[in-house]
């Protein structure tokens, strides 16, 4: 008996996870060969050729016996990739990136190809920064050692692309480089900042559950909780300043009047 067409799966590739963290801009018109692709998607060329003829993929532009492609399809590569990790069978792909392409209700297919993130209401407003090797070590002077960068590198601060260092929040950045410069070690500086990831981290936990619980139901429409969201993201992030501006007054404040009340 043969295989469904339904159930038919690609051939093994050693990755086919979509890449993490942000990746580089784009270069302009940037095409490839067609190994050159599959490397840089993580999938083997048996593998594109597989896609081709499933038709998941545009036709490539040829040049005589060679075919180009393009960002379009790498982004498309990554796009499958996500899917099958979430369950989704190629022949299901085919026919939501068909749905999507076409235009036919394109908001539904983009929810049903998992592309709902671009439309979901950011909490997260940071922006990266691109920096030299010399742009990080002026920002830390006399502190930029293998070790502090392995902390920072663990912790999400900072990540390498090619030549260039990328911090992951403009805000992180200057409040870090302000601590170290009151004196405050930078290997102190990441270890507290781990401790806050953590407790940020069940906070989020609880404002997640709670909108679960009371906006994400089985009958909610997709635009309205999607505004709600939207209503609600500066209000979650009011709470936790208060609480926060509230805790620290309790706790540093008063640690810097025992220390002046000892002085005096």
């Amino acid at each position: 008996m043969g295989t469904s067409e339904e159930q038919q799966q690609p051939p093994a590739t050693p990755a086919t996870q979509p890449p993490t963290g942000d990746p580089a801009e784009p270069t302009p018109d940037r095409e490839y060969r067609a190994a050159e692709l599959a490397e840089a998607a993580g999938i083997t060329t048996r593998t594109l050729r597989f896609y081709r003829e499933r038709k998941l993929l545009p036709p490539p532009r040829r040049e005589g016996r060679i075919a180009w492609y393009d960002d379009h399809h790498l982004n498309r590569l990554h796009t499958i990739a996500a899917l099958l990790e979430r369950g989704h069978t190629l022949g299901g792909i085919a026919e939501l990136l068909a749905a999507f392409e076409k235009g036919r209700d394109s908001r539904s297919a983009a929810e049903l190809l998992g592309l709902t993130e671009a439309h979901t209401p950011r909490f997260s407003e940071e922006t990266p920064v691109r920096l030299t090797p010399e742009d990080l070590a002026s920002h830390f002077p006399g502190e930029d050692t293998p070790e502090n960068l392995s902390a920072a590198l663990d912790l999400g601060y900072l990540s390498v692309e090619g030549d260039e260092i990328v911090h992951v929040s403009r805000r992180l950045l200057d409040a870090s480089a302000a601590l170290v410069r009151e004196g405050i070690p930078l290997a102190d500086v990441l270890s507290t900042g781990a401790h806050v990831r953590a407790q940020v981290e069940t906070i989020a936990e609880l404002f997640a559950e709670l909108l679960k619980r009371h906006l994400l139901g089985d009958e909610a429409a997709t635009d309205a909780v999607l505004e709600a969201v939207d209503r609600l993201r500066p209000h979650a992030k009011q709470v936790v300043e208060a609480e926060l501006s509230m805790a620290l007054d309790r706790k540093v404040r008063s640690e810097v009047e025992a220390w002046l009340a000892e002085r005096t």
